[in-house]
């Protein structure tokens, strides 16, 4: 750590660091760019991927805290505070040229904060329409409903766009642009549910049946999670990840509760770290089992679909009997988990063990060998090792193409140290091998449940915590490996019962930012399947 600081303070002296859960560096806005440049392209630091972009109001100040990882150096998390004191007029400089992934996160942090980032090359709001009055996550915002009606018209001006370019004297121009050509004939997919996995709108523009564009048009269901959780207890705010990636609940909600533990300096019973790694585990595979046949469906291969909704049944079973709820299931809770295993937990699992080699030989008979579903899926939507980094591509869809991104074996956490399973990566970097990462991953969802099914041990299945949990001053940073990738939670606390603020970063998020490179040059009927392959849910984008 003290070799980073070094070398940081060495590009950009006017750095100062704070130490937490990983090193926090505070630079001032002027010297953004020229640190986010050296930390991205030297060798020695190689922070090739960015974790997170959480926009921040500190009341006087108004900025961001971006997370860097370092994928060559153990998976190094590093934090960089950018503020600014204009909060009539915020400008952050764009990292969008040096990590993709900022094209679309940036977005996020001008719809809710009001910051611009100069040299960003299409600073629209993502979430809200571009005619909202104010910035939401703002400690001052006005939340008076008069000054945002409810509008049932289509928006005026959701083809004009704007970037805030610097020029060579360092002076920041705002030139007016489009989405599209003017002579682009657009077709709109979404935002009804089939085939878009959801609530979403793609607008494309097309050449004939060849997409040349895809825009994304989020918030048809957003519910401003992250702002109700300012105003409730942290109990209180367990329930929200349960329901934002519902295929994902519980990693979701292990995720939060592992957080705030950290925070708390809490120990959580062994026993309720095995009990919550297995109910991990058996939720990867119900959520793969949904993309298989979700996938299937989706190309008209209805069979395949209820092939896998039929194991999925016996999933849902088993969360159903102890957890007492079969989707949304509160499962987790600070400390360890809200109810013991149902007597016939064990019994279940080795159930669902034991026949699920013969049912993926039927899936695999029924769909993934076809040669109809093999012709949709090969060579289409083609996402490069490359683009899967600089656009923070994880979970199967990164290492579909052939990217190591699994956060079990990066940040190992819960009991997943104790058990042996592969990464599975494929070679091809096309929807097939998407397909592919998820079927090869259900066989070692069982093999981690063969592994833990016999060793869980005995004990209390919760710590003991305060009836009112106060974390103190300061701030966090969790990950875990949720059904579609990597999730993860921000918390920065100021000492009360509430959280100052709460971020969660979502894999869907990341994902819908490829649509557009993964969709051009292939045909329209291609767009569903690779929207199907990447296995987006709406809910974890729009929270």
């Amino acid at each position: 750590m003290s070799d980073i600081k070094a070398k940081i303070s060495q590009i950009c002296p006017s750095a100062t660091f704070e130490e937490g859960d990983c090193l926090l560096v505070s630079v001032p806005e002027q010297d953004w760019h020229g640190l986010a440049t050296a930390l991205k392209n030297d060798r020695e630091l190689n922070y090739d991927l960015l974790t997170a972009v959480v926009g921040m109001d500190w009341k006087e100040s108004i900025g961001v805290i971006y997370y860097l990882t370092s994928t060559a150096r153990h998976w190094d998390l590093l934090a960089v505070k950018v503020e600014v004191t204009d909060r009539k007029n915020p400008m952050i400089h764009s990292v969008s040229d040096l990590w993709k992934v900022a094209l679309f996160q940036e977005r996020e942090a001008f719809d809710f904060y009001g910051i611009k980032f100069i040299n960003h090359p299409d600073m629209r709001r993502f979430f809200l329409r571009n005619d909202w009055v104010g910035y939401p996550l703002r400690k001052d915002y006005d939340a008076d409903p008069k000054l945002n009606p409810v509008r049932m018209e289509d928006e005026k001006h959701e083809d004009d766009t704007v970037s805030f370019v610097e020029d060579e004297n360092g002076k920041i121009k705002k030139i007016p642009g489009k989405v599209f050509a003017e002579d682009d004939y657009v077709v709109n997919f979404g935002p009804q549910h089939p085939s878009t996995h959801g609530v979403m709108r793609f607008r494309a523009s097309v050449d004939g049946e060849i997409i040349k564009k895809v825009d994304v048009v989020s918030g048809y269901i957003h519910r401003g999670i992250e702002k109700l959780c300012e105003g409730l207890t942290y109990p209180q705010i367990l329930h929200f990840t349960d329901r934002m990636d519902y295929m994902s609940a519980h990693q979701n909600r292990h995720c939060l509760c592992m957080c705030i533990e950290k925070a708390m300096g809490l120990e959580v019973p062994q026993r309720a770290v095995v009990i919550r790694t297995m109910m991990d585990e058996l939720m990867r595979i119900s959520s793969h089992l949904l993309a298989f046949g979700c996938t299937a469906m989706d190309l008209g291969a209805t069979t395949a679909f209820f092939y896998g909704f039929r194991e999925r049944e016996m999933v849902l079973d088993i969360f159903e009997r102890t957890c007492g709820a079969r989707m949304s299931m509160n499962y987790n809770v600070i400390g360890g988990v809200i109810a013991d295993l149902h007597p016939d937990f064990v019994k279940d699992v080795k159930e669902l063990i034991n026949i699920m080699p013969e049912r993926m030989k039927e899936y695999h008979k029924v769909f993934t060998g076809n040669v109809i579903a093999m012709n949709r899926l090969k060579e289409v939507g083609i996402l490069t090792k490359e683009n899967a980094i600089t656009y923070a591509i994880t979970g199967p869809s990164g290492r579909g193409s052939n990217w190591s991104c699994d956060c079990r074996k990066k940040h190992p956490y819960a009991a997943y140290p104790m058990v042996q399973f592969e990464e599975v990566l494929e070679k091809s970097c096309d929807s097939y091998a998407r397909y592919m990462v998820r079927m090869r991953e259900i066989e070692e969802s069982v093999r981690i449940l063969a592994q833990l099914v016999d060793r869980i041990p005995e004990g209390p299945i919760r710590a003991q915590v305060p009836k009112i949990i106060k974390l103190p001053a300061g701030r966090w940073y969790q990950q875990v490996e949720a059904s579609r990738g990597t999730f993860g939670v921000y918390i920065e606390s100021d000492g009360q019962k509430n959280p100052y603020r709460v971020h969660f970063q979502s894999p869907c998020f990341n994902l819908v930012g490829v649509m557009d490179i993964c969709c051009q040059g292939n045909m329209i009927a291609d767009l569903i399947t690779i929207g199907a392959a990447l296995d987006f849910v709406i809910p974890d984008i729009d929270r």
